[in-house]
C-alpha cells in the first residue's frame, strides 16, 4: 500500500512538474466574424465545427490548456491555420471563397475532418448527418447546374470522342515557362480519380504514368517516386436532360512529374499547364509556378499531391479474393 501510495505522489509531483512545460503561445482571442455571403446556418455549422482550428478564433476548453494536451492542440490549431484560415474570408473572391467550401466538404466527406483525435474530446467539431446534407446542398447551390441544349451535347460529344481516339493532336505544343515539356501521350496512361468540381461547373479526369501506378499498387505514395507523373484533364460539366453529368467544352490539362533533385525549389515536383484547344502554355514567367504550390500547400504532409487514387481492378480483384 506504501509502495502504491508513493506511485501516485511521484505521478502527481511528475504531472505538476509538466505544467511549467507550456508551447508556443498562439493568439486564441481574436473573434472571427461571420463569414459574408453564406447562410446563417451554414456559419453556425462552420463556426461549431472549423473555427477551433480554422480561424484567429480558438474556443480552448479547460483540458486543452493541460500540459501535453496543449502541444498537441496547439499543433492543431498552427497546421490548421496554415492550410485553411476562415478569418481571411472577406478578403478573398468570390470563386476562391467557393472553391474553399468545396475544399473543405470534401476534408468532411472523405473522413479527414475533423481530424478523430480531435474530435472525440471536442465533441462539437463533430457533424452529424443533417449538417453534412446542409454543407453539401449549400456547395451545390454555389454552380447550379443548367441542361444543356442538344447543339452543346453534340458538338461536346464530337470533340470528346476525337480526344479519346487521340485525334486531337498538335504537332509543336511550347513548353512551360518553365521548361517542363508538354507530355503528348498521357492518354494512354490509366486513369486514377476523377473529381466534380461542383464549386465552379467542372469535371477532371487524373492520368498517372507506369511509375505512379506501381507506387499505387505497392502503397509508396508518401512520397511518390521519382519518375512518377500525373496528368489532370478539365472539362466543363454538362447536364443533360435526363439529370445525367458528362463531358462539356475541354478546359485544359495539368501536369505534375516528381524529380526531388530537379525539382528541389519546387517542392520536388516539375508543373505545368496548357489551355484549351490550342494546349496554349499557361504563366508569364518562369515561376509562375508559386500559385501552384501555393494551392498544393494544404497536402505538404502528402507530398503535395491532392488525388486520392481510386482502387484499380488488380487491386480489387485482391481484396475479393
Amino acid at each position: 500500500m506504501k509502495n502504491k501510495n508513493k506511485l501516485i505522489l511521484v505521478l502527481l509531483v511528475g504531472f505538476v512538474g509538466l505544467q511549467f512545460s507550456r508551447p508556443e503561445k498562439i493568439d486564441h482571442g481574436m473573434r472571427t466574424q461571420d463569414l459574408v455571403n453564406v447562410p446563417k446556418e451554414v456559419n453556425t455549422i462552420l463556426r461549431s465545427s472549423c473555427f477551433d482550428c480554422h480561424s484567429s478564433e480558438a474556443n480552448l476548453r479547460w483540458y486543452d490548456k493541460i500540459t501535453p494536451a496543449n502541444f498537441l492542440v496547439n499543433s492543431h490549431i498552427k497546421e490548421g491555420r496554415a492550410a485553411l484560415d476562415f478569418s481571411n474570408w472577406s478578403s478573398w473572391p468570390k470563386p476562391q471563397q467557393n472553391s474553399t467550401i468545396y475544399y473543405a466538404i470534401n476534408k468532411v466527406l472523405s473522413g479527414e475532418m475533423p481530424i478523430p483525435s480531435y474530435a472525440a474530446v471536442h465533441y462539437s467539431a463533430k457533424l452529424n448527418a443533417q449538417q453534412v446534407e446542409i454543407l453539401k446542398n449549400y456547395a451545390l447551390s454555389l454552380s447550379p447546374r443548367k441542361v444543356a441544349d442538344s447543339s452543346q451535347v453534340n458538338s461536346s460529344g464530337k470533340q470528346y470522342n476525337s480526344w479519346i481516339k487521340g485525334e486531337l493532336k498538335h504537332p509543336t505544343v511550347k513548353p512551360s515557362p518553365n521548361g517542363l515539356e508538354y507530355i503528348p501521350d498521357y492518354r494512354n496512361w490509366k486513369a486514377i480519380s476523377t473529381t466534380d468540381r461542383f464549386d465552379n461547373g467542372t469535371m477532371r479526369i487524373i492520368f498517372g504514368n507506369d511509375i505512379a501506378l506501381k507506387a499505387i499498387q505497392e502503397k509508396n505514395t508518401n512520397p511518390w517516386p521519382d519518375g512518377t507523373a500525373f496528368a489532370k484533364t478539365a472539362w466543363k460539366e454538362q447536364m443533360q436532360k435526363d439529370g445525367s453529368i458528362t463531358t462539356g467544352e475541354f478546359i485544359q490539362v495539368e501536369f505534375m512529374v516528381k524529380d526531388a533533385k530537379k525539382y528541389e525549389k519546387t517542392k520536388g515536383w516539375g508543373w505545368g499547364r496548357w489551355k484549351g484547344n490550342d494546349l496554349k502554355p499557361y504563366g508569364d514567367t518562369p515561376d509562375f509556378d508559386k500559385e501552384c504550390i501555393e494551392c498544393h500547400k494544404p497536402m505538404a504532409n502528402r507530398d503535395y499531391v491532392f488525388t486520392s487514387p481510386l482502387y484499380l481492378i488488380s487491386q480489387l480483384k485482391k481484396i475479393q479474393k
